[in-house]
């Protein structure tokens, strides 16, 4: 079972930019589909952005395209989550996943085995 660490959140200005990591340890990562959520106070968790083993991004929630991107490097055994042109409502605790399936991609939370601990981003106005 791959075991996810997440880092890279912050507080940033409205318009600004994060870059979030997420370090993924067992041999089998580079075989599993990866994707990052996110979950605001009050609100249930959502799926923000997948992407396929080989890196080939398969979703992203319509509230973040053209601003987010998500990304691999299986030599490295990380995935990234670039934010860009933030917005306030971006605010929540962003969690790395991984599918509970090789070579399958997440579309769902039921498609997750592994979760990182999460790394909160707060965007203010």
């Amino acid at each position: 079972q791959v075991q996810l660490v997440d880092s890279g959140g912050g507080l940033v200005q409205a318009g600004g930019s994060l870059r979030l990591s997420c370090a993924a340890s067992g041999r089998t990562f580079s075989a599993y589909g990866m994707a990052w959520f996110r979950q605001a106070p009050g609100k249930e968790r959502e799926l923000v952005a997948a992407l396929t083993w080989s890196g080939r991004p398969t979703f992203y929630a319509d509230s973040v395209k053209g601003r987010f991107s998500i990304s691999r490097d299986n030599t490295k055994n990380l995935v990234y989550l670039q934010m860009n042109s933030l917005k306030p409502e971006d605010t929540a605790v962003y969690y790395c996943a991984a599918s509970s399936k090789l070579y399958t991609s997440i579309t769902t939370t039921l498609n997750v085995a592994s979760w990182g601990q999460g790394t909160q981003v707060t965007v203010s106005s």
